[in-house]
């Protein structure tokens, strides 16, 4: 096979204008979050030892967590900020908020195995509760954890476009925290009021294991999406067969090589190999694409003469559905 054209390349912006800004107000919520998290952690765990609340307790220990990765959270997205123009990223430093946002799921997964391990112990060897004191700190915390959930739902909204919030995986982590402090809090709460009013003081330790159980759903979730975008696994399949219909639809076209992956929250990049037996240049190609909607475009060009292309075109050659 002679290659007889090369690369044609063409580089659109890899965000949209004003991504930028609405990341920085995100940053700034997410900060605002961290320290009512963490107060209000202090405040939970001081109280959940002195009034012998497994469920306070787990509460607090759990917002704790939750305050060291909602920092991971802020780090994420000073760090996508400072290095924006660095041209050691080729592509730009979109992906550090998906590595955020895995770091945190997998802290969420710690951190309900922390819970099972404590409920359990506290099944085993239950102490008095405090009850009245307990659930006032406890209800603090759920009010606290509303709040939070406010504010990063409103940094959430912010985001341009649906898009680009479905792809925001380290707000998305961010707000998952905070929802599952929420949980957790509401069934402080709830096992506070049970046992007080009916005497069931075994549902304070079931409280952590239940909260642990959905904790543990969340973060494999979040580990599952997080995990597709760090290997280049997020692109709909159906964006690839767009791309080979496109091309393989004009003349007898063949798409022999193709690569597609995502460069930001919005932006998709392509590496195309064709061969055909009268090739064109690049920008004819690239113009066959042009409605599929990709930033940045490689594509290369190669004549197939005789028996060669006789067998690439052959019926078992084709492209899989």
């Amino acid at each position: 096979m002679q290659e007889v054209q090369q690369h044609a390349v063409t580089i659109g912006p890899h965000e949209h204008p004003g991504v930028a800004d609405v990341q920085l107000r995100s940053e700034r919520n997410t900060r605002r979050v961290i320290v009512l998290t963490a107060v209000t952690m202090v405040a939970e765990i001081a109280a959940g030892s002195v009034f012998n609340s497994m469920a306070l307790l787990a509460d607090g220990w759990h917002m704790g967590s939750h305050a060291s990765a909602l920092g991971i959270t802020a780090f994420a997205y000073r760090y996508a900020r400072r290095h924006a123009d660095n041209a050691r990223f080729t592509f730009g430093t979109w992906k550090v908020g998906a590595l955020g946002g895995f770091a945190s799921a997998v802290i969420l997964a710690v951190v309900a195995a922390l819970l099972v391990w404590e409920s359990l112990h506290r099944f085993a060897a239950p102490l008095p509760i405090e009850f009245n004191e307990a659930i006032a700190v406890a209800v603090l915390g759920l009010l606290v954890n509303l709040v939070s959930a406010a504010i990063l739902h409103d940094s959430d909204h912010d985001h341009g476009g649906e898009s680009h919030r479905q792809h925001d995986h380290n707000l998305r982590a961010a707000y998952l925290h905070v929802l599952t402090d929420a949980l957790t809090s509401v069934l402080a709460i709830s096992a506070l009021l049970v046992g007080k009013f009916l005497g069931w003081v075994w549902m304070d330790p079931l409280t952590g294991i239940i909260g642990a159980v959905v904790i543990t759903l969340w973060s494999v979730g979040l580990v599952r999406d997080t995990s597709r975008v760090l290997l280049d696994g997020d692109v709909d399949p159906e964006m690839g067969e767009r791309l080979r219909r496109a091309i393989e639809s004009d003349a007898d076209n063949r798409v022999v090589d193709l690569h597609l992956w995502r460069l930001g929250p919005q932006g998709l990049s392509a590496i195309i190999a064709v061969a055909t037996h009268e090739p064109k240049a690049p920008e004819y190609y690239k113009r066959l694409v042009a409605d599929v909607g990709l930033t940045h475009v490689t594509i290369e060009v190669n004549r197939c003469p005789g028996e060669e292309c006789a067998v690439m075109f052959a019926p078992t050659a084709a492209a899989p559905p």
